[in-house]
């Protein structure tokens, strides 16, 4: 083995440590690009709130159903701490959409219109689309039971009765693990 002069020596464990240094913050880089990446997708279901005609599929809000989306986007608008609601989806019944308006107009985020009879396509490009944020949807008493249902989260909701309007489902679809639903209440309590 051959003596190295003390200025090569240091020279070589400079180099050393400065790769070392380096591959330290590679790999740190990766594994927070990972794990961001990987981040958890909460779906936020609502039914529209209460219509003026049931027997009408193009009837507006009442006065209780704008009173009630006012109130959801008053719960919403600072859902996540940091960033908020990322995407609003409404069928294209007026009374789903002005659900939404309210929150719509405070987020500046526009209303996608999804079709009813697909529940299961919806799902699939909210989940592709927006992995990751939190997405509200706004259905109704038939199709959000349906849509949990095809997410893998819970596979038994209750029925939503006529006249129930104050059921928030939300759903947390994680990178690895189980898909959670919580049932909260908001607005005027429902009275069977």
């Amino acid at each position: 083995m051959k003596n190295l002069n003390p200025d090569v020596r240091r020279n070589n464990r400079r180099k050393r440590k400065i790769q070392i240094i380096i591959a330290y913050v590679g790999v740190s880089i990766c594994l927070a690009w990972f794990f961001e990446s990987q981040a958890t997708t909460t779906i936020i279901f609502v039914r529209h709130a209460e219509e003026l005609s049931i027997q009408e599929d193009n009837s507006s809000l009442t006065r209780e159903g704008k009173i009630r989306s006012a109130e959801l986007a008053r719960q919403l608008v600072d859902a996540d701490v940091i960033a908020g609601v990322d995407a609003i989806y409404s069928t294209s019944y007026l009374y789903s959409k002005e659900t939404a308006y309210p929150l719509s107009q405070a987020l500046n985020i526009p209303i996608e219109i999804y079709d009813i009879g697909d529940t299961e396509l919806i799902i699939e490009d909210i989940i592709k689309l927006y992995k990751g944020k939190i997405i509200l949807v706004v259905g109704h008493s038939s199709t959000i039971p349906l849509m949990i249902g095809n997410m893998g989260a819970s596979k038994v909701v209750p029925r939503i009765n006529d006249n129930e309007y104050d059921n928030i489902y939300l759903v947390s679809i994680p990178w690895f693990g189980k898909t959670k639903t919580i049932r909260l209440r908001y607005g005027l309590p429902y009275s069977s």
